[in-house]
């Protein structure tokens, strides 16, 4: 695997990324939370105006490349006080369950550790199964809950998970 730096004046590589998230996000949570509600997430999450306030708040965005250079999923995670956050973990879905996402979480763990963090949280919805096996075959421990308004009379309702990164 390949990742490729999303930078803030790539203009061509942000609507590539969000036509991308827009492509998997679509097709993996329509049925988990509803296609209204995910077509508003998406708008609020992954268009090109919000991809580019992410990367201005210090949100760093990566493609995840095959060995053919094909863009097959992207990453997205951001420095908070105490911990690195996994904001953004997605693949194609021909490419799950061969392994890649582990080669992805390994990218995150050495991102956050350059970055002087020793633990990583992410969010995941409640309903997404396939998700959290993942997460947990990954070695991420479920920590708490949240409901989150996020607008529009919609909840994100997830569990929130936690990987710490041992010190070799």
């Amino acid at each position: 695997m390949k990742y490729i730096e999303i930078k803030k004046t790539d203009m061509k590589a942000i609507h590539e990324l969000s036509s991308l998230a827009s492509k998997i996000v679509k097709e993996h949570y329509d049925p988990i939370i509803g296609k209204a509600q995910n077509d508003y997430m998406i708008e609020k999450f992954q268009s090109v105006t919000s991809i580019l306030e992410q990367l201005a708040q210090n949100y760093q965005y990566y493609f995840v490349t095959d060995y053919h250079n094909r863009k097959i999923g992207f990453i997205a995670f951001y420095p908070r006080r105490d911990d690195l956050y996994l904001s953004k973990f997605y693949l194609e879905k021909e490419y799950r369950g061969q392994g890649i996402a582990s080669e992805m979480f390994d990218f995150v763990k050495s991102k956050a550790q350059a970055l002087g963090f020793n633990i990583i949280v992410l969010n995941v919805n409640k309903e997404n199964l396939v998700a959290i096996r993942a997460y947990e075959r990954l070695g991420l421990i479920r920590i708490t809950e949240e409901k989150i308004d996020i607008g529009n009379g919609y909840y994100m309702d997830d569990y929130v998970y936690q990987y710490l990164i041992k010190n070799k």
